[in-house]
């Protein structure tokens, strides 16, 4: 029997009005006469993002959600050259606080996944500067919300530029030169395209990284299908982390566009998942990537009641036995 607990992505459908992930571009703000009015602008639209973050957090723990991703984009402009003196930290103290705050009191699992241009494995200095120069600031996010940042940011391997093997050595070899506060940060997950789980979990056994398994990726992209030949070694990634085993969950669109998320997630998919791994751990966290967000999970706890190996906890937990 296992424990499995799900949670979703950034938006809640459900709620009105609460974007965590408002902007603002570099040309408004340059573009804005009064440097001052703009400044004062882009802290009110940061400070929303994050009061529309506290909202959803509500909203989860109100159906009993104890698993986010928050989005990346919560502080526009945040790494922009233009912006360096900018101390975005000391404007947002209060409402960072109050995050973490509560995130330690309903005892949520929260983290982040940056978006594809960090990539640690980039041949171009520059791109892996900017790559860690991104990622500190999510660990400085967490810093405020008096999070530990351990094992809170999910990345890809990057890009394979003509040489898959190549790609992964690259990766090692920058590894090196990546801040071992921002090293605290990363799990790694299996892509779709490039990197499959054999070439993750290469990089995560060998730079003690916890992997994240993205079942819907690997049906995508594989050499081997058989995943479950190599569970034992995902889960022994994790052997070092305070949290349980990560994994992602998603269905098709469709056959043609195979690799597009799907509105919802396919029960008797994630059911082939489930029944392959229970037992195996004693507690699994599983993030929806579906396009309805929070009505997906809403929706799939109402699928699994169906199913007669499935022992219903609370709106978004249950033990698959």
């Amino acid at each position: 029997m296992t424990l499995v607990r799900l949670g979703f992505v950034a938006m809640a459908l459900s709620l009105q009005n609460s974007s965590p992930s408002q902007t603002m571009t570099y040309k408004t703000f340059s573009n804005t006469e009064n440097k001052e009015a703009a400044m004062l602008k882009l802290e009110r639209i940061t400070k929303s993002n994050l009061s529309n973050t506290l909202r959803i957090l509500r909203h989860n723990a109100a159906h009993d959600i104890k698993f986010y991703r928050m989005t990346s984009r919560l502080v526009p402009l945040a790494t922009h050259e233009a912006l360096s003196d900018w101390d975005y930290l000391n404007a947002i103290e209060e409402e960072l606080a109050e995050i973490g705050q509560f995130v330690k009191e309903k005892d949520m699992r929260v983290d982040f996944h940056p978006d594809h241009f960090v990539l640690i494995n980039s041949p171009k200095k520059d791109v892996l500067k900017m790559s860690i120069k991104t990622l500190l600031l999510h660990k400085q996010l967490l810093d405020g919300m008096n999070l530990d940042p351990l094992h809170r940011c999910v990345l890809h391997v990057g890009g394979m530029y003509g040489d898959r093997q190549l790609a992964l050595e690259r990766f090692v070899e920058n590894w090196m030169i990546v801040p071992r506060s921002v090293q605290r940060l990363l799990i790694l997950e299996n892509d779709d395209k490039s990197f499959h789980l054999e070439d993750t979990l290469y990089l995560c056994e060998k730079l003690d990284i916890p992997l994240v398994f993205d079942y819907h990726h690997h049906l995508a992209h594989h050499e081997n299908k058989h995943w479950e030949e190599h569970w034992e070694r995902v889960t022994k990634t994790w052997s070092h982390s305070p949290f349980a085993v990560k994994m992602h969950i998603s269905s098709p669109k469709s056959e043609k566009q195979f690799r597009a998320h799907s509105d919802f997630v396919d029960p008797d998919m994630f059911m082939d998942f489930l029944n392959k791994i229970k037992g195996s751990v004693e507690q699994i966290d599983c993030m929806i990537e579906a396009k309805k967000k929070d009505e997906a999970l809403f929706k799939l706890m109402q699928d699994l009641k169906t199913y007669n190996n499935i022992e219903i906890i609370d709106g978004a937990s249950f033990y698959i036995k």
